[in-house]
């Protein structure tokens, strides 16, 4: 390579919503910028529900008028139900505790987005729309077309971005890349920065079915559109019941690698075995009707031993992905895109493009996925802990906080430490109330996690 100037500013691998986003942020503010996908919009994509604060990326991206118009269901709150009945008396709380729901509404807390609500979304049609928005502030997008690599030794200025159209192999130089190529993690493992999570190794299976009725495990008025997580008796194992449209709803069991079945027929009888533990559960999804094949998804959750390099950053699913129970993904995906951003704009103006430049971005991350990551270790270790809090006035618009997605801001909420303080003394007390009802998804459940 011997380019004065490069084909574009910043070349982003992947269009996911964290691609997307990337590309609808730069180009918004004047930045060239390519992007390949390498598929045809729009496809088949899990993880359909959204939380409160990727609303504020729509707000800065313009793109709330198309949400609304969209026909995406609204989210109003959300629920979790547990397999087992009965109640706990705690000291620690005032009032008997249940241990079998939990439930709430995003309009408790204001976020100032001026809205009280989320969506549920097509994914197919989502990610579609995020990315014909992009296109339309000016992103260049190029759909299936596969990145190989990248090459950032050929000339020290610039990266140049490799791929196949046809047979012939073809590149385009950037002056930095943004890989946001989701799970696949193309340039995390063209690094060599990915690191397995030795704790959560979740496997999902998963289908779309019309005409479930969404009142069969609801236990109030009004949760048509909640999005539900019903546990089961199964060891750390759960269902997923997300609204796709109004008659279409999409439902997933997530379990251990360990309690996977091998074959496909097997895997499709562990599903209706799971959701078997739930008997009124069991009896509205065989009276619906499975409009699509059942989906499998593995190797839930890693790590990068960094988020940025020199003339690079990992944004999304491609920079860290943790177990979904709290529908984190597309929420940190979109975050990842408006904390970097500010980065790159700045690395655009100064020329500045070695790691150092990132450090706010990666800081940032590593913050809120921390955050996340503890979170949803709490809530596996003791799930009753998670509904004591929820129904504790003390706590409950703290914790409303973390699951509409404000986790970036501190190194850790306060009520994240109370949490984590409550499991350590369950832990070491054997004669607690609550020490029958730990988890043992992890012996070491705070353990740092590596990102």
């Amino acid at each position: 390579m011997n380019h004065s100037v490069p084909d574009f500013d910043v070349g982003i691998i992947g269009g996911g919503p964290a691609g997307s986003s990337m590309a609808a942020y730069l180009a918004k503010a004047g930045i060239s910028c390519v992007l390949f996908e390498r598929e045809i919009m729009p496809r088949q994509h899990v993880g359909e529900s959204l939380v409160p604060s990727s609303t504020r990326v729509f707000k800065e991206l313009n793109f709330l008028p198309k949400m609304e118009e969209s026909g995406f269901p609204r989210k109003y709150g959300a629920a979790w139900t547990a397999a087992h009945g009965g109640s706990a008396y705690d000291h620690n709380f005032e009032g008997l505790m249940r241990n079998d729901e939990a439930d709430i509404r995003f309009e408790e807390r204001d976020q100032g987005v001026g809205q009280n609500y989320t969506w549920h979304v097509d994914r197919g049609k989502f990610d579609l729309m995020l990315l014909q928005h992009a296109n339309e502030f000016g992103a260049k997008v190029y759909q299936g077309v596969a990145v190989t690599g990248v090459d950032f030794d050929a000339d020290p200025s610039f990266a140049s971005i490799k791929y196949k159209i046809g047979k012939k192999e073809m590149s385009t130089s950037v002056r930095m890349v943004v890989d946001g190529s989701g799970r696949r993690t193309i340039m995390g493992n063209q690094m060599k920065w990915r690191i397995q999570d030795p704790v959560f190794d979740q496997y999902a299976i998963h289908a779309w079915f019309e005409d479930y009725d969404r009142t069969a495990m609801a236990y109030r008025d009004n949760m048509n559109n909640f999005i539900f997580i019903h546990f089961l008796p199964i060891s750390n194992t759960w269902v997923w019941q997300i609204p796709i449209s109004e008659t279409v709803t999409s439902i997933g069991v997530v379990t251990q690698k360990r309690n996977f079945a091998g074959k496909k027929e097997d895997r499709e009888k562990f599903f209706w075995d799971c959701i078997g533990t739930r008997p009124n559960f069991y009896k509205a999804l065989k009276e619906s009707k499975q409009v699509r094949p059942f989906k499998e998804e593995g190797d839930y959750s890693y790590a990068m031993k960094q988020l940025a390099g020199d003339r690079l950053l990992l944004v999304g699913d491609a920079g860290r992905f943790v177990d979904p129970i709290f529908s984190t993904g597309v929420s940190i995906a979109l975050s990842c895109s408006r904390f970097a951003h500010k980065d790159i704009i700045r690395a655009m103006e100064t020329g500045n493009f070695k790691r150092e430049a990132f450090k706010e971005y990666e800081s940032t991350l590593r913050r809120g996925t921390k955050n996340w990551y503890n979170f949803i270790n709490v809530y596996y270790r003791l799930n009753v802990l998670f509904t004591a809090f929820i129904m504790d006035p003390r706590y409950r618009v703290d914790v409303i906080k973390l699951l509409q997605g404000d986790v970036y801001d501190v190194d850790e909420p306060e009520v994240l430490t109370r949490m984590r303080n409550i499991v350590q003394e369950v832990e070491k007390n054997p004669k607690h109330i609550w020490h029958k009802l730990l988890g043992d998804l992890t012996s070491n459940v705070f353990a740092e996690a590596s990102a």
